[in-house]
């Protein structure tokens, strides 16, 4: 009789989203009320659910031979090592459709708030120091500004959707050009990255983290910038060079910023959290709980379909 495939989970799920998995194969997870280091979860299993807070690393995989199959339940996959995994022969896929509206909810919000400076009033108020009157906190209209969007995936198209509710031209800069008739289904253009920042009102940055994006915006780019632009960051820390954007919000070289992400993340340069024109959020771009539950049902049911002999879908390669 052919042994039943085993499945590791690195955090509990709800039991009743199982059911189907149970079905087809053995599944371990940690208990709910206390950790469990990821190797002893997954020794021993053919595939893995993880998440974005588990690292997936050489010393992991040398602990655990018997691994085919990752998916991880989340669209950035930085936090596995998929070139280690492809010379063992292990597939890595990831969950990209589940988190696209709520990203693009996220970012709209921080350019909502940044632009229109709603944490530093938020905080005034709270403060008692509001004696009526107009409060100094003019910010800039959102309304038929630019917006400039680099990185026309899922999540950016879902921006320009957003950014029509309020007549805003929108630009892109992406590293292939849309087709044309999606172009003009999404009332877009596509621009040279530093003629988007210099143009752009607004700037929201959704692209991918490689060595070929790492510090994309650095000090020269920043600089061409208009000062009464906000830019946005919901994508990956290392494509903005902190250090010089903290700069750059400090001299009035940028008006605001609205970041979700950051280099060395959870840790936050100093500069960049005294800065009062800069609204600041903890990596939760894609967390609400209903993404989190469609991000989970998406890797299983791909984890399900591959069971049941279909191709692995949304597979991340080197």
């Amino acid at each position: 009789m052919t042994p039943r495939p085993v499945v590791g989970l690195s955090r509990p799920l709800p039991e009743e989203s199982l059911l189907a998995l149970r079905e087809l194969a053995d599944v371990r997870m940690p208990p709910e009320d206390r950790p469990a280091d990821l190797a002893d979860v997954l020794r021993g299993a053919d595939h893995a659910l993880v998440t974005p807070y588990e690292r997936i690393d050489d010393a992991l995989l040398d602990a655990c031979p018997t691994l085919r199959r990752i998916i991880t339940v989340s669209a950035g996959y930085d936090h596995i090592d998929v070139a280690a995994c492809a010379s063992r022969g292990i597939e890595v896929a990831n969950t990209p459709g589940a988190v696209v509206a709520a990203t693009a909810d996220h970012a709209f919000g921080l350019l909502l708030a940044a632009s229109r400076r709603i944490v530093e009033a938020d905080a005034y108020t709270r403060s008692g120091s509001w004696s009526g009157g107009v409060a100094p906190f003019l910010g800039q209209d959102v309304h038929h500004s630019t917006l400039g969007i680099v990185g026309m995936g899922r999540i950016g198209q879902q921006l320009a959707r957003r950014a029509h509710g309020f007549d805003m031209e929108v630009v892109y800069h992406g590293r292939r050009r849309l087709e044309p008739t999606l172009e003009s289904r999404l009332g877009v253009r596509r621009l040279p990255l530093e003629e988007l920042l210099a143009h752009s009102d607004a700037v929201i940055l959704q692209v991918s983290y490689s060595p070929g994006t790492h510090h994309l915006l650095d000090e020269r780019r920043l600089a061409l910038m208009k000062p009464s632009a906000v830019l946005v960051n919901t994508s990956r820390g290392g494509v903005v060079d902190d250090a010089a954007l903290a700069r750059a919000l400090s001299s009035g070289r940028l008006a605001g910023a609205g970041l979700d992400v950051f280099e060395g993340e959870p840790h936050l340069l100093p500069e960049l959290r005294s800065l009062p024109n800069v609204v600041l959020t903890p990596h939760l771009g894609a967390h609400t709980v209903t993404t989190h539950r469609r991000m989970a049902q998406e890797a299983l049911t791909n984890l399900i379909g591959t069971l049941r002999g279909a191709e692995l879908e949304n597979r991340v390669t080197p």
